[in-house]
């Protein structure tokens, strides 16, 4: 059996990030652009590694190259568009589910980044971007010194 440390914070972490999915739906009903756009929010999952803070985020049917991708002041912002390109007049739609338009998400980083190594791919729709620790935030295991007694 594993002992598992309890943190509170998580668990409003969790509810925070519900709370934003449920009012971020709820606004998704509301009246948007004259050419049927609004402002959508992708989905996306942040873990860490020894050496990496990883995000992978869903956009699919996004161009990459509408995909802008910075870090400023401990902060990874990703912005883009997702235009809508009916082949099919908007008459002939019984239904549009999927969001169009513009979106911003921004993350604050919780541990510092090398910006210089940053690294970013696009590949089945999921944006990867692997932002590599700084030296100073890296763990580094200290060898103790023994003396004899």
């Amino acid at each position: 059996m594993n002992l598992v440390r309890w943190n509170p914070f998580r668990d409003m972490s969790i509810l925070q990030n519900q709370m934003n999915r449920l009012f971020e739906d709820a606004l998704h009903t509301w009246p948007t652009d004259s050419d049927g756009t609004s402002a959508w929010s992708p989905a996306a999952d942040i873990y860490e590694t020894d050496n990496d803070l990883v995000v992978q985020a869903d956009l699919p049917g996004i161009d990459p190259q509408q995909i802008e991708v910075r870090v400023e002041n401990n902060v990874l912002t990703i912005r883009g568009e997702r235009r809508f390109e009916a082949k099919v007049e908007r008459e002939s739609f019984h239904r549009v589910e999927r969001s169009y338009g513009t979106f911003s998400r921004s993350f604050t980083l919780a541990t510092p980044v090398d910006s210089e190594k940053i690294q970013a791919n696009y590949k089945n729709g999921v944006l990867n971007i692997a932002l590599p620790k700084a030296e100073q935030a890296r763990p580094k295991r200290i060898q103790i010194a023994a003396t004899a007694a």
